[in-house]
């Protein structure tokens, strides 16, 4: 029997409250390969992508209306409240009586009638609420109504308020919560060109140059990239714009030898061997058997012979890479909060489950350093934009490895940064949240 895009998102939202699985997995195995399934599909991702980025401004209209305190409320039926509120509120398209209706029918069928009655109320309420745009108003500071209106922890906006000012921060999570759900891709030159790629893409999708890099585009409507002709070719990968800059940053060129420590899904790798037009050697490390094979695959999908998957764990020294490379990339594991827009679940990642990252950061990092030749380069990086994981771990790191030091590098579209550390951000950068540190060993 199909299923309704609502229904769907109600289940999808019921298993990432229990058990923190990523929605668009759980919304993947419901659905099928009909013309009628891939619409309900498209607005079930809607719906759930879109409660995920507004659940507490949601949960302060459904508190100002509701007499009863959410915390009391059955998870169920709260879970049936948000999607209709996200509906009510933020899909101009949906009428509001479909978002009421199919509401009310979710909590009859998943909860008990007097629970259908309570939810009609506060629909009705929140519609009438929507349709004179009259929200309640969020009271506090201003860490505390930025966490409220674009929902991120307010641990998270104090920081961001301190960092960039409460414009900034403003403007920071307002990206986070935009629906662009554009690609960014980098050609293959190995393979294609640039224009004759522009070109073949341009008639599935809006492809467009991207402003800063040659031979990189952005994709607006592409779907699913992996069907495209062009990528079962290996004409292009995915890779943000900031991953791109990471490497740049690096400066891998013909004949050396790069040790990416972290390299799934293989990004780094690929535009490592671009840049050095597939002659030198790349060795990709990664702890998982699974990423390895699709390093392996992406490879060679993309005739980079040059690249070697090595699967290994890169907080545990391996002698025989001790001073073999010219550069070597750390792209850490981090809390990811740089990449909220693209993964609105990470934002409910909490300061405990994030605590021990900088000392697992700075064991890899230390690790790895043990890899660079002399006069090499190491590049440390991570897609969150906290302090605690970036310069913090720098600071840790050269306090203790005087060998290294921090050194200057160029970038398109940016200019030159002499002391060798840059975050970029999305709403300045129109880049993922990103972190990069380039040093130089001397001995």
């Amino acid at each position: 029997m199909s299923i309704t895009a609502r229904e769907a998102a109600f289940k999808a939202l019921g298993v990432f409250r229990r058990d923190k699985t990523w929605p668009g997995k759980t919304l993947g195995n419901l659905f099928g390969d009909t013309e009628e399934s891939a619409r309900e599909a498209a607005l079930a991702a809607q719906i759930t992508n879109g409660v995920m980025q507004n659940m507490m401004f949601c949960d302060h209209i459904i508190s100002f209306i509701s007499s009863v305190e959410l915390k009391k409320l059955e998870p169920r039926v709260l879970d049936i409240l948000r999607l209709s509120v996200f509906q009510l509120v933020f899909l101009t398209g949906v009428p509001p009586s479909a978002a009421v209706n199919e509401g009310v029918a979710l909590a009859k069928r998943y909860s008990n009638p007097r629970a259908a009655g309570y939810v009609n109320a506060i629909l009705r309420k929140a519609a009438e609420l929507a349709q004179n745009n009259d929200f309640p108003e969020i009271t506090g500071d201003t860490a505390h109504r930025l966490s409220v209106r674009y929902s991120h922890p307010q641990w998270l906006t104090e920081i961001l308020c301190e960092a960039l000012g409460n414009d900034g921060a403003e403007a920071f999570l307002a990206m986070n919560n935009s629906v662009d759900t554009a690609v960014t891709v980098q050609v293959n030159t190995q393979r294609a060109k640039m224009d004759e790629t522009l070109s073949v893409l341009s008639k599935d999708c809006d492809a467009k140059p991207h402003e800063l890099l040659d031979d990189c585009m952005i994709l607006h409507g592409a779907g699913n990239i992996t069907r495209l002709d062009a990528f079962k070719k290996g004409h292009f990968y995915a890779q943000d714009a900031a991953s791109r800059l990471a490497v740049i940053a690096a400066g891998p060129k013909k004949g050396h030898t790069v040790l990416d420590g972290c390299a799934a899904p293989g990004g780094k790798s690929f535009t490592s061997a671009v840049m050095m037009e597939n002659s030198g050697k790349i060795i990709a490390c990664d702890v998982s058997e699974d990423k390895i094979q699709k390093i392996t695959d992406g490879a060679a999908r993309m005739g980079l012979s040059i690249i070697e998957p090595v699967c290994c764990d890169s907080s545990v020294p391996v002698e025989s890479f001790f001073e073999v490379a010219d550069i070597v990339l750390a792209d850490v594991p981090c809390s990811g909060f740089g990449v909220i827009r693209k993964k609105p679940e990470i934002r409910y990642k909490t300061e405990r489950e994030i605590a021990g990252l900088p000392d697992i950061q700075k064991r890899i990092l230390s690790t790895l350093s043990n890899y660079v030749k002399p006069g090499g380069i190491l590049l440390y990086s991570t897609c969150t934009i906290l302090r605690r994981e970036n310069e913090d771990v720098i600071d840790r790191f050269l306090f203790e490895n005087s060998q290294f030091s921090l050194a200057e590098f160029d970038l398109p579209g940016i200019g030159n940064v002499q002391n060798g550390m840059l975050t970029l951000w999305p709403h300045i950068h129109n880049t993922d949240g990103f972190f990069m540190c380039k040093m130089r060993r001397q001995r």
